[in-house]
């Protein structure tokens, strides 16, 4: 064999080679991609709220109901099952068959919960698949700015401690951020307040607007246009950082109670035996959603911070924060049967 015939040989080997090589790399791009789900969906998706109608919660629900209605091209339907602290909505859910027409808005409540109840009907990290964190909302310790006197964090915990268990706040539930909050913030100031359990949001906001209870540590999407209108007064955000739609008002941290951080995180999650093709388009769907720009902007006009992310991410997010909480339920004695 001539020099000519051996370096034809090479290009036709180092071509071969090369070309495997794309083949393999686009194999493994596609494989990277959301696979084909025939035949799915062929009918309306239920999207469970586990809160009543007019909260956060449902806020975003609806928000992202509406865009994942048109990317998947069947209507994805809101539907309420408010109770017991969140739980019955994600028991439904967790028992409902997988098939991808039933998903859960869950949210920090529920990695509180395990730890809160003695006995729940469900495995959160076992028996619902985690999808994506839709966003994450500041709470906000706000108070009836007519009924109660405080012009500041410091004067609501005089009032407070002046009067123990008669200053109530109010909750969306036992065993949700709000109440865990709340028993936080009695522990780090020495203050008894009375604790007064909600379905949700909604009823809470309009016990607090008509004086039934003083205050309550709920998410900021309720309660900002009573803020801004002035029946409601904020007194300091939960996080470690300011809200961009409440600038001025402190965080807890800046008032006094050094490392107060927690803040409420939303997202959706599905029946865990679900295929894992419909999970990850579904997953693909809302992760592009969340980061659009008219999506973002909607959020961030109720205060909320769009996140998005794997899979993985929130299954990781759940089990931290359920560690997490545990250890708060633990040193602050919270329990329910």
């Amino acid at each position: 064999m001539n020099a000519s015939s051996n370096a034809r040989r090479r290009r036709t080997v180092l071509s071969a080679a090369v070309l495997a090589v794309g083949l393999g790399t686009t194999a493994f791009a596609f494989a990277q991609q959301p696979q084909p789900t025939p035949g799915w969906p062929a009918r309306p998706i239920s999207l469970v709220v586990p809160f009543p109608a007019g909260g956060t919660t449902d806020v975003l629900a609806r928000a992202l109901a509406d865009k994942l209605s048109q990317s998947l091209g069947q209507p994805v339907v809101v539907e309420s099952k408010p109770g017991a602290g969140a739980t019955l909505g994600a028991d439904y859910v967790a028992k409902a068959k997988p098939d991808g027409y039933t998903l859960l808005m869950g949210a920090v409540h529920h990695t509180i919960a395990t730890s809160v109840y003695k006995k729940l009907p469900y495995d959160f990290q076992k028996d619902l698949a985690p999808i994506t964190v839709v966003a994450m909302v500041p709470n906000v310790l706000v108070i009836n700015a007519a009924n109660t006197p405080a012009k500041n964090v410091a004067e609501l915990v005089a009032l407070a401690k002046a009067a123990p268990e008669k200053l109530a706040y109010g909750s969306n539930g036992n065993g949700t951020a709000q109440h865990l909050i709340g028993t936080q913030f009695q522990a780090s100031t020495g203050a008894k307040l009375l604790h007064v359990p909600y379905k949700g949001s909604g009823p809470l906001t309009t016990d607090l607007l008509g004086g039934q209870v003083a205050m309550s540590f709920d998410t900021i999407t309720p309660v900002l246009q009573h803020i801004k209108g002035g029946k409601l007064r904020a007194l300091a955000v939960t996080t470690a950082r300011r809200s961009s739609v409440l600038p001025d008002v402190p965080t807890l941290d800046e008032a006094g109670l050094k490392g107060f951080d927690i803040g409420t995180w939303f997202g959706v999650l599905a029946p865990a035996a679900t295929p894992k093709e419909i999970v990850a388009r579904l997953n693909a769907e809302m992760v592009k959603i969340i980061h659009s720009p008219d999506f973002a902007q909607r959020m961030q006009a109720i205060g909320a911070e769009p996140l998005g992310g794997t899979q993985e991410e929130m299954a990781r997010q759940i089990r931290e924060e359920t560690a997490k909480f545990a250890k708060l339920v633990k040193e602050g004695g919270v329990a329910i049967e």
